[in-house]
């Protein structure tokens, strides 16, 4: 996509505030493929050119003391992988914005990102959710009780490059699911290949019975907490984006 043409990355729709009008004429990228990061995107008036990060997302999550250090470390990949890559194809046009995300799903909340005290959780401690590989994985996975859903959207800016990152928690609680229902939804196999296992979108939406923390989150993408640190970047960073 030419240089020209990137005044389209900024939608007519978005709020005309500093970040959005320092967004203008530059090149937007999204590391990443999903439809529900798109769409959350443009909902604040942002249509990114789409580049999936090739990235294996191979890190061994048992390397890293503090697990929410993996999620950090595998969207930061994906990030730099992306913009490496298009500068190396084309140098001239090389994007002003990556944008990549990584979620993770836990088994139950730590103290620090609920109001919920701590000896009224679980002793056992966090587990790692993988997308479940088939449905007897998603079935296993959707028997849960409650989650905490780690999702980190690195964005790197040129030139230089400078990397911003920021984690966005949420704690989602799953209703008292009879087991047939648990099994009919498994089998529509929504969940498959999502973290956790299941779309709270869609009809996975079923299963919860509240969340504490940001919806768009769980959906795919922090809305809120994205523009808020465009919005810092831009008041604090006098060289934003500026070529």
């Amino acid at each position: 996509m030419s240089r020209e043409l990137s005044t389209q990355h900024v939608l007519p729709h978005a709020l005309p505030v500093p970040a959005m009008k320092k967004l203008a004429g530059k090149r937007i990228v999204l590391a990443s493929n999903s439809p529900r990061r798109r769409d959350i995107l443009k909902t604040i008036g942002l249509a990114p050119d789409i580049i999936p990060s090739t990235f294996k997302e191979d890190l061994p999550p048992s390397s890293f003391a503090d697990i929410h250090e993996y999620p950090v470390a595998t969207a930061s990949h994906k990030a730099v992988e992306v913009y490496e890559k298009l500068v190396a194809e084309d140098p001239d046009n090389a994007p002003d914005l990556v944008i990549a995300a990584d979620t993770v799903v836990l088994t139950h909340v730590q103290p620090s990102t609920s109001q919920t005290d701590y000896t009224l959780l679980p002793s056992a401690g966090q587990e790692l959710l993988e997308k479940p590989k088939d449905k007897a994985d998603n079935l296993k996975d959707a028997a849960g009780s409650q989650w905490t859903m780690t999702l980190v959207y690195p964005i790197l800016t040129s030139p230089g490059y400078g990397l911003h990152s920021i984690d966005e928690r949420s704690l989602v609680y799953f209703a008292d699911s009879p087991q047939h229902i648990i099994k009919a939804y498994v089998d529509s196999g929504e969940g498959i290949d999502r973290a956790g296992g299941f779309a709270i979108q869609g009809m996975g939406g079923v299963l919860v019975r509240k969340i504490e923390g940001d919806y768009q989150n769980v959906v795919g993408f922090p809305m809120a907490s994205f523009f808020k640190l465009l919005d810092v970047l831009v008041e604090e960073d006098d060289d934003f984006l500026e070529l």
